[in-house]
């Protein structure tokens, strides 16, 4: 199944949550937050008032709570307007 998001909406791939910090400590499940951080697998065209800035490929950070969650082909992925993205990580 093939999706194409329409206007200023962006299909984003939520990378894994980190398993470790930085000094090395271990994380458990339960303790793991929402990952913000994901791929850009599509977007669409933009309107006529705004053009799209991300592309396919793209690694965006994004609100906690962005977006519309949907399972396609048994793979998670979010839906949401550009405006939601805070940045492209380079």
């Amino acid at each position: 199944m093939k999706i194409k998001p329409l206007n200023d909406r962006v299909l984003v791939e939520p990378m894994p949550a980190e398993e470790k910090t930085a000094s090395g400590i271990i994380i458990p499940d339960t303790a793991k937050e929402k990952p913000m951080r994901g791929k850009v697998v599509a977007a669409g065209t933009g309107t006529k008032d705004e053009e799209m800035k991300v592309k396919e490929g793209d690694v965006v950070l994004y609100g906690k709570y962005a977006g519309t969650e949907i399972s396609v082909e048994n793979k998670d992925f979010l839906i949401m307007k550009q405006s939601d993205i805070f940045a492209i990580i380079e």
